[in-house]
Parts: C-alpha cells; structure tokens; sequence
C-alpha cells in the first residue's frame, strides 16, 4: 500500500480488525448501493471514505429541495441534478483512489439480475416495498450479500442478508402489507438523523462483510427507536418454506411484485415520492 493511501487510512489500519489484509479485501471489494436518498447517502459516504474499492450507485432520481434535510450526499445547488451524478461528484471528491459506477436507471426486474452480478454486496436504500423484495430475491438467487435497512418517522430498521444461507427478507415478511397500511413519508414525515444512523449501520455491515471481520446482522433484526433512545434486537429463523431460500423454492427468477394501491392521496394522484418507506407496525413497539 502506498504511503499516502497507508495515512489516509491510518485510523483503520492501527486497529487489529481493518490491518493491511482487511484493507486488500475492501479495496478489492464491490458495493452496489440502490438509491441515493437519505439511506443511501449516509452509506456511500462511509463506503467511500472506508476505501471499498468499487461503488456502484443505482437512482432515476433528481435531487428535490424537500431531500435535503436528510439526504447528505446532495446540496442547494444539486436541484434537479440525477442524484447519482450528484452524489459520484462528492465521493470523488471525497476519495479519488475508489471506481465510482453511476447507473442512471431505476432498479427493476429487466435489469436486477445483471445489476447485481456484478457486484458482492448490495444495500438497500429503497422506498418501496416491490423493490425490497426484488432486490431479495435477486441476491439470494445470486448468493449475494444484501444489506437491508428501512425507516419511517424516528424508527429504523436493519438486517445482513447471506444469500441462500441465512434468513432472508422474505423469511422476515413473507408478504407485503395490506393496500393501505403503510403511509409514506410525505403523510408520515422523516427524522433526518434516523436516516443517517441507519445508513452508518448498513455501511458498517458491508465494511464488515468485504473485510471479513466482526458478526454481522444475520438471523438478527436490529430496531431502532430515536425518540426514545431505544435500540432492540430480534432473533430471525429462516423459513424452510420460504419461497426463494427454502427447501424447495417456487421463486427461481426475480421477479417485480404489482402493489396497485395507496393510502397516501398525493401517490394515488401519481406523484412519486422517494423517501425511505417502512411498515413500522411490523418493528414490534415503534
């Protein structure tokens, strides 16, 4: 390693954990991160400054002036920017030794399989429920890493998904909610700092994952509550009848669910939002 790469990464590199063979890893390592909203931005930058080698950002978004009190990755002078290109400007400037990939596209079924092959962890910073369960299938079919996290109001969620070998997204919610459980964030409304805390946390997998060091989140559902201050953790089995990793699995190609309704008045009308969306009903007590 370089002098100037061994001192841009000397608070890392002191730990036993992230020494020279862990930095091979993570430098070597490629990260596919959808959606560069609040959950997104907080993981890139962490991503970026961490040293993983490879950054693929997925987003068909622009920047909106009502995304910059969470999404830190994006500025006043960024609106209606394509939020990738926004967001590549500031990794790069960030960090110029790491491959920053923009895919300037929405993360679908025509493309999800091809998307994540190339790639050995994927984090989710979605806001949609279609997308979260592709975005499952599509690495657990690939064997992939997924890095799965979600808010909504001060709550927040996170879980590591090992492709085909732990307990999957599916596993946790087998189905999406009922038309109108969840509402989105424009009727809801957004902690900022939730979105931060819970992007730090899928960065931090995915470091760990790439480097090969610590216990990620498998089998384990980690809630967080910011009003209260209150951090919980569940313990997730994976389902034998599951139908992507189970036994004898009925998904064999990714495929996009068809959610044909909404609560919120302002999405039936046919305006899109971009927030980070969660059913905080299933997170138990949030």
């Amino acid at each position: 390693m370089r002098d100037e790469l061994t001192w841009r990464y000397a608070r890392h590199l002191m730990m036993p954990e992230l020494g020279a063979e862990a930095y091979e890893r993570l430098q070597a390592g490629r990260v596919l991160v959808v959606g560069a909203g609040g959950l997104g931005s907080s993981a890139l930058f962490y991503l970026a400054a961490a040293g993983v080698g490879h950054l693929g950002i997925v987003d068909h978004d622009v920047v909106e002036l009502s995304n910059l009190q969470r999404q830190i990755l994006h500025a006043t002078p960024d609106l209606g920017r394509p939020k990738t290109k926004s967001a590549a400007e500031k990794l790069r400037a960030l960090n110029p030794e790491i491959d920053i990939v923009c895919h300037q596209t929405r993360f679908g079924e025509d493309n999800a399989a091809e998307l994540v092959a190339n790639y050995d962890v994927v984090v989710t910073g979605v806001d949609n429920f279609p997308t979260r369960y592709l975005l499952n299938d599509a690495c657990v079919l690939q064997r992939k890493t997924l890095v799965e996290g979600g808010i909504v109001r001060f709550s927040g969620m996170a879980i590591t998904i090992d492709g085909g070998q732990s307990a999957c997204y599916r596993c946790l919610f087998p189905t999406p909610p009922p038309d109108g459980r969840v509402k989105c964030s424009a009727e809801t409304g957004v902690f900022g700092p939730a979105a931060g805390i819970v992007g730090v946390i899928q960065a931090s997998e995915a470091i760990k994952v790439l480097a090969g060091i610590g216990e990620p989140l498998y089998n384990r559902l980690l809630s967080i509550d910011l009003l209260q201050m209150d951090f919980a953790e569940t313990p997730i089995q994976r389902d034998p009848n599951c139908p992507v990793c189970g036994k004898h699995p009925t998904i064999t190609e990714p495929h996009e669910l068809e959610i044909t309704s909404s609560s919120c008045r302002e999405c039936q009308a046919g305006v899109r939002h971009r927030d980070e969306h969660w059913d905080a009903g299933r997170l138990g007590d949030q």
